[in-house]
């Protein structure tokens, strides 16, 4: 009887200390106003670091300051800056600027006991693009789920990874060119520090990002600075692994200052001097940055870190796609015969080529446009990283991996769109005049899923795109993938109630790892053929780094 009254005088304790989320939450640094749409709560536009502006470009992000009275936090702040290098990307930003970092939260708990777990998402966009206002990451279903959905700005591009020898000599540790992934990390500061206002649960984070976003957080997972804030991680489409190098502080502050010179500035008082919109005509985005070993962000590469066992201790969910690249990037327009892909990847393979082609079972010119020349196509870009991660994650963390290969080809662009076929960054764009010869005239290929498809359907995000014709089995997909998400947010397992098994990777079962094909028929399967054909391009990428 004893236990049982104290069982009830804690719960009432408990009960007493919850407070109710409404649309007015009290932060760390001042009080938010959201609002409340399909029985989500949203608190849109919420700074969690300083404006990186002025003396502060170039800086790592600075804490908030606090605000008096009540900040209204009822619409997107401004996308970060870039040009419109993805065009079909949508944003709901007030507009773009260097005054950028800003998250998103959506929630439906009702009292701060609710305790939710939180999703992060970090975007997408070759670090270059991108930002959480888009439709595609919207948190609405996820939160419905009962599980705090997140987005998070970061600086891209010129602003986010520039590195400059008078940078790093001012800078409190010595570095220099990390600075959106120093943005991504006190976003996931400033949500283990609030995120109890919201109802959620600061002990239970996750991570998760798509292609750049999943580089991201393969270093968060990795970074001194972060790897301890995390309850667990989602990859979607790459890793900062083999083949992928680091590059050294000294590297990168020579190429920073090689780059002013190049066009034409003199020094970094005058780049500091510009606007934004000159700054980023004159020196626009060039592609993935490499993560700058600059000893405090990242010590050392994530493949050291990862082989040593020292990355965060967390479940790990992770995947790409099936058509994540494609033999005719190579081929450059010659015929889709075995020998023609053989001589385009001679260049790359050297003497390894027919060993990785047989182990990827491409024999035969039927094999090249087949879903095995697309494995191997997709994982050149993204899946072997992703690969990697898991079976390092597997050997070295004693933590649950779960694998997915995502199958399923996005349905045909609506045709309110015309004549219209699908982009890189889920919108739409007009067919060139070599697309439409090409489809009277190329074979038939293997559908599958593209870099990025998948976004929609894990988030539950399909009715934010009108550009496709969804189906019944698009919406019966997103609820499974979805569900998976959830699942994996609340407990690091993404099985459940009416799911197909999931079965985790362990150092026990590595050369059968079982994997999750997300497609119509979801179902979990094995191939020890493919298990070979990864450490062979892995025997081929540790060759040329001896």
């Amino acid at each position: 009887m004893l236990a049982v009254a104290g069982i009830a005088i804690l719960s009432a304790c408990t009960q007493q200390k919850a407070e109710d989320v409404t649309l007015q939450v009290k932060t760390k640094y001042g009080v938010l106003e959201g609002f409340e749409e399909g029985g989500v709560k949203k608190f849109l536009g919420v700074p969690f670091a300083q404006a990186p502006v002025g003396e502060l470009r170039w800086k790592a992000p600075q804490p908030v300051l606090p605000w008096e009275g009540v900040r209204e936090a009822k619409a997107f702040g401004d996308d970060p800056m870039q040009p419109n290098i993805f065009g079909d990307m949508n944003f709901r930003g007030s507009g773009r600027s260097e005054d950028c970092l800003y998250l998103n939260i959506w929630t439906t708990a009702k009292t701060t006991a609710d305790a939710l777990p939180v999703l992060i998402y970090f975007n997408g966009g070759g670090l270059m693009a991108g930002s959480g206002s888009e439709p595609r990451y919207d948190g609405s279903s996820i939160a419905k789920e009962g599980v705090i959905g997140v987005t998070a700005n970061y600086r891209e591009g010129i602003f986010g990874f520039f590195a400059h020898p008078d940078l790093t000599a001012a800078s409190d540790y010595k570095g220099s060119g990390n600075f959106g992934f120093l943005d991504q990390v006190a976003a996931i500061k400033w949500v283990k520090e609030n995120i109890a206002a919201f109802g959620g649960n600061p002990d239970r984070i996750t991570i998760v990002g798509e292609s750049a976003g999943s580089f991201s957080v393969s270093l968060l997972m990795c970074s001194p600075l972060s790897k301890d804030l995390i309850a667990g991680a989602m990859l979607s489409s790459g890793a900062e692994v083999l083949p992928y190098e680091p590059t050294s502080q000294t590297d990168a502050d020579a190429a920073g200052a090689a780059l002013l010179k190049e066009a034409g500035i003199a020094s970094l008082a005058d780049a500091m001097a510009m606007n934004a919109d000159s700054l980023q005509k004159i020196l626009p985005p060039k592609g993935m940055a490499s993560i700058v070993l600059d000893g405090y962000f990242m010590k050392e590469s994530a493949d050291a870190v990862f082989e040593k066992g020292e990355q965060a201790k967390v479940p790990l969910l992770a995947g790409w796609n099936s058509l994540e690249g494609h033999p005719s990037q190579s081929l450059q327009g010659q015929a889709p015969t075995l020998q023609n892909y053989k001589n385009a990847m001679k260049a790359q393979f050297g003497d390894m080529t027919d060993e990785i082609f047989t182990a990827y079972g491409i024999t035969t010119d039927e094999d090249v446009l087949s879903q095995k020349g697309l494995d191997l196509a997709s994982d050149l870009f993204t899946g072997f990283p992703t690969w990697k991660v898991c079976d390092y994650h597997a050997k070295t963390s004693s933590q649950p991996v779960y694998r997915y290969h995502y199958m399923h080809p996005r349905p045909q662009v609506s045709a309110k769109m015309g004549d219209k076929t699908g982009a890189l960054a889920g919108g739409v764009r007009e067919k060139t005049a070599e697309e439409k010869k090409a489809e009277a005239q190329q074979p038939a290929i293997a559908p599958g899923a593209v870099h990025s498809a998948d976004i929609e359907y894990a988030m539950g995000t399909l009715d934010t795109n009108e550009y496709y014709d969804w189906q019944e089995e698009d919406h019966a997909i997103s609820k499974l993938f979805l569900s998976y998400y959830a699942n994996f947010c609340k407990t690091g397992n993404p099985n459940g109630d009416g799911l197909p098994k999931w079965t985790a990777i362990t150092k026990d079962n590595l050369d059968a790892a079982p994997v999750m094909i997300i497609d119509v028929k979801s179902a979990e399967a094995s191939s020890p053929e493919k298990e070979k054909a990864y450490r062979t391009l892995e025997k081929f990428y540790r060759s040329k780094k001896k």
